[in-house]
């Protein structure tokens, strides 16, 4: 029960630190009557594990996706209803367990609490306040932890005992493993449109009206949202902001050094010990006999570590002369530097670089232009946004200010120049029939607030909208058609010939490919079909406009000189066992729930999740 015992008091150190993290978000957060969301049999399913597992679950799915998830669009993903789920099946569980008199002393529970980081102080040791201080945040007492922490080992025994049984036989695992490692030999071409000996035909309107018809999903635009927005960016108030040649000589003043570059070189040193050590290295160098890049790694550095990026002029003391002096890249030396006498390499020269003011005047004037717009756009953000409060509409904003008004159909695939802002993305992803305009601020300093208009279901596009995509469609399918035919008459005449070159082909050889090689530039389909065929057998494998034509060559089994063949084979034992051992607590669940019966307390669980939409959830 070693393994067992580890794993559960991983949960709980988990489980504290999450805690902690939450800074005790439950029932406390709620009107301080709901403490469960439901139970099975007399086993209940507490509010504080519900919240738990739902923040848990949100922070994996943001990790995931690298992106904000709201609550809303959580439970659109069924997060919730996974949470609630998995939570009646622990419940069973512990349920059973109970009934089995299932339990640990409590000499376990005071060795799991010694054991759990959160609980212990400055020098390892159970500390008693931070174990207090912390159930309290939680919202938990003593009583209540301790007696979770019994739960959860008399769980892991129950499950343990029923998953941790399971056994398969080793033949079970090396049969696998001999699928597995099968090795396969073959020869492919490929056949593009350039290879068709019959032109490609015209597509006649009915054949349009074919394809058209056929195939109603590839020209349904997808579910959108009608949008009205009104929008301010800096870009728009470029004509209306002055700037001073005062202001713009100020800036190219100011700036310089940016504008006016000397010569500059791309510099590396390799400082010795001693001139005798360097002029020693100067020589090996010279001869030919190592390179500096050797000399480098001889003295146990890289070339990052002796790289002085670019210099100036004067820079490098007085070794600067003789480096500026080269006229292409070298290396000279041994020279004096401030940690001893180096080789310098110069790898490249940098030319001056000048930039008077007339040059960088427009570039400058949009610059100060757009820094302007975008203060001004921040003085009126509050006062726009307050005329919306008092119940503006945005047609009233677009005729008051500066905004235009603008409408959009929006979905997941919407491009245009406004859809590009993430945060006018996230706005219209989000807006609901209920809510009220508001002002967003965008990355390039705009503004834009939005107004959801009707919810537009996914709708089949006139072929005279989408005439283009169908005519696409419809001879991309042709092609690989005409392709398939005739690669097929290729591999009917290969049965006499034998020889792709005969058909002037390009044949490549592939040697010992396993069902879990991939092959650069070939569909991952292609290794699947390739091992579906049999010796000798020909076979036509479409992927769009082309088609690949392949002749299995030779079956041999899994290499017997392959380190790792005996840890693929214990490694699928494994995999199954421990997929068998899950299908029969998942069955063990379900068994329970039907023989206790399952309650849940709808308004309880509403309740907690409107208190993580409301954003009293830690979100």
């Amino acid at each position: 029960m070693a393994k067992g015992k580890s794993s559960n008091i991983f949960v709980w150190i988990i489980l504290v630190l999450l805690i902690i993290g939450l800074a005790g978000f439950g029932a406390t957060n709620l009107s301080g009557t709901i403490r469960t969301v439901g139970k099975v049999g007399e086993e209940p399913i507490t509010v504080n594990n519900y919240v738990n597992e739902v923040q848990s679950e949100l922070r994996a799915l943001q990790a995931q996706t690298g992106q904000p998830i709201t609550f809303e669009q959580a439970e659109q993903f069924g997060l919730t209803q996974s949470v609630l789920s998995r939570l009646v099946s622990q419940a069973a569980v512990d349920h059973e367990a109970r009934i089995m008199g299932l339990s640990v002393g409590d000499a376990e529970v005071r060795n799991q609490l010694m054991q759990i980081p959160a609980f212990q102080g400055v020098n390892g040791q159970f500390d008693r306040e931070a174990y207090a201080f912390t159930l309290d945040r939680s919202g938990l007492n003593e009583a209540e932890f301790e007696e979770s922490l019994r739960d959860d080992s008399a769980r892991t025994l129950l499950q343990t005992g029923m998953a941790g049984a399971v056994r398969l036989p080793a033949s079970y695992g090396r049969a696998l493993a001999n699928f597995y490692g099968e090795r396969r030999s073959f020869t492919w071409a490929l056949l593009t449109e350039d290879d068709l000996t019959t032109p490609v035909p015209t597509p006649t309107q009915a054949d349009i009206e074919g394809i058209y018809d056929d195939n109603p999903d590839a020209f349904t635009a997808p579910a959108s949202k009608a949008i009205t927005y009104t929008l301010l960016t800096p870009d728009m108030l470029l004509d209306t902001v002055e700037i001073s040649d005062d202001a713009l000589r100020a800036l190219y003043d100011e700036r310089q050094a940016e504008f006016n570059r000397p010569e500059r070189r791309l510099v590396e040193r390799l400082v010795f010990g001693s001139q005798e050590d360097a002029e020693a290295a100067k020589a090996r160098l010279d001869s030919g006999s190592i390179s500096f890049s050797e000399l480098v790694a001889e003295r146990g550095l890289t070339l990052t570590d002796i790289d002085l990026s670019d210099v100036v002029e004067g820079a490098l003391g007085d070794a600067s002369d003789a480096v500026f002096a080269l006229e292409e890249p070298g290396v000279v030396g041994p020279l004096p530097s401030d940690l001893g006498p180096a080789l310098f390499r110069m790898n490249a020269i940098l030319a001056a670089q000048e930039t008077s003011f007339e040059e960088a005047r427009d570039d400058l004037g949009t610059e100060l232009a757009l820094d302007r717009a975008r203060r001004l756009i921040e003085v009126q953000a509050q006062e726009i946004d307050d005329m919306l409060a008092a119940g503006a509409t945005l047609e009233d904003v677009a005729n008051d200010t500066e905004m235009t008004l603008n409408q959009m159909n929006f979905s997941d695939e919407s491009t245009e120049a406004t859809a590009a802002y993430e945060g006018f993305r996230a706005a219209a992803e989000a807006v609901t029939a209920d809510d009220f305009p508001e002002v967003i601020p965008l990355e390039d300093g705009g503004i834009v607030a939005l107004r959801l208009d009707e919810v537009i279901p996914p709708t089949l596009q006139p072929l005279d909208d989408v005439r283009g995509e169908v005519i696409a469609l419809w001879r991309e399918r042709t092609v690989n058609r005409m392709l398939r035919e005739q690669a097929n008459e290729i591999a009917e005449r290969l049965s006499e010939v034998g020889d792709l070159a005969t058909e002037g082909l390009t044949a490549t050889i592939e040697t010992d490919i396993t069902r879990q090689d991939f092959i650069e530039g070939l569909p991952r389909r292609f290794i699947e079909s390739v091992f579906e065929l049999e010796l000798g057998e020909r076979s036509v494998i479409s992927a769009g406009p082309q088609v690949y034509l392949v002749r299995l060559d030779r079956i041999a089994p899994p290499d017997p000189e392959a380190e790792d063949g005996d840890l693929l084979s214990r490694s699928l034992e494994r995999q199954l066992e421990d997929g068998i051992g899950r299908d029969i607590l998942g069955a063990f669940a379900v068994d329970v729930q039907s023989r206790a019966g399952i309650e849940i307390d709808q308004r309880a669980l509403d309740a907690v999740n409107a208190s993580f939409s409301a954003g009293r959830g830690g979100m």
